[in-house]
């Protein structure tokens, strides 16, 4: 009587992992250096200005370019002394977190009535919304500088913080649509069964759950409001400037740009910003899919 065969299974040698996995480090590899190339002349700019900060003015001036040089605090503390700087920095502050902080109120309940009651042309109406971000923003100087003269509007902050609401609305509202989507109405339902109300659903409910969109919509239009510089050049004024057109004056202030006050101000400038990306990159990450992925951040 003759054992049964068992039938082992054949291992056949993978000749071509090693060389496989090699073209993929090396590919990786490259891919990383054309990152960090990519990444190094975006920040160059930025790098230099940081540096011109710390310089005097003779240094900053000098050629060839100083790169070992004795750092000075001076500019900064120059800066703080200057007229206005306080208010550039008010004004900033201000209409980017007011004109934001009621534009996601606005868009957060627009985009629960268009996600949970489909009005009639929801499509066409959210194409419309998201269509005024594709007309160049020069287009519409002339129209609200007119409108602005007309009602009173100029250099004020009532004037400027609609003007801000409105052209973060459209934004907002696209991506929150995305985000409230992706939550089952079945929570509306059943806390509309156990006798919650509309707006215990909408701000109780709801809302907890797409914390990660509102965040991503938060920070995109302050980077938005923080760095406009056309309309309150145009639309503004002596009361409501904001640090870009600050900074834009200061170079032909008096016929000659004051390099240090110049790069100090502008330091001050991209720090909030930077640290507030740093800090909240991982919303952004979520925020640019729109909503289309639910993910947990």
């Amino acid at each position: 009587m003759t054992s049964p065969i068992h039938d082992s299974p054949v291992v056949l040698p993978e000749e071509n992992a090693p060389s496989q996995r090699n073209d993929k480090e090396r590919r990786l590899t490259i891919s990383g250096v054309i990152a960090w190339i990519v990444a190094l002349i975006f920040f160059a700019p930025i790098f230099w200005i940081f540096l011109a900060a710390l310089k005097t003015d003779n240094t900053i001036l000098a050629y060839p370019p100083k790169f070992i040089f004795t750092p000075t605090l001076e500019n900064f503390a120059a800066l703080i002394t200057k007229p206005n700087v306080g208010l550039y920095f008010f004004n900033s502050v201000f209409l980017s977190v007011g004109s934001v902080a009621i534009a996601i109120v606005v868009s957060y309940l627009a985009a629960y009535s268009f996600s949970r009651f489909k009005p009639a042309g929801t499509d066409f109406l959210m194409f419309l919304l998201l269509s005024t971000r594709f007309v160049p923003a020069a287009a519409f100087v002339i129209p609200f500088f007119q409108l602005f003269g007309i009602l009173n509007f100029k250099d004020t902050y009532v004037g400027l913080l609609i003007f801000y609401v409105m052209f973060s609305v459209p934004f907002s509202v696209w991506i929150l649509k995305g985000f409230i989507d992706g939550v089952s109405q079945r929570f509306d339902e059943t806390g509309l069964v156990n006798g919650a109300s509309r707006a215990h659903v909408i701000f109780k409910v709801v809302l907890p759950q797409v914390k990660p969109g509102l965040v991503a919509a938060f920070v995109f239009n302050i980077i938005f409001v923080w760095n406009e510089f056309l309309f309150n050049f145009q639309l503004g004024g002596r009361n409501t400037s904001t640090i870009p057109v600050a900074l834009f004056t200061s170079l032909y202030d008096g016929g000659a740009t004051n390099w240090p006050y110049v790069a100090s101000l502008g330091t001050a400038y991209v720090l909030p910003l930077a640290i507030l990306i740093f800090f909240f990159q991982k919303y952004l990450l979520v925020g640019m899919t729109f909503g289309t992925v639910r993910g947990e951040v």
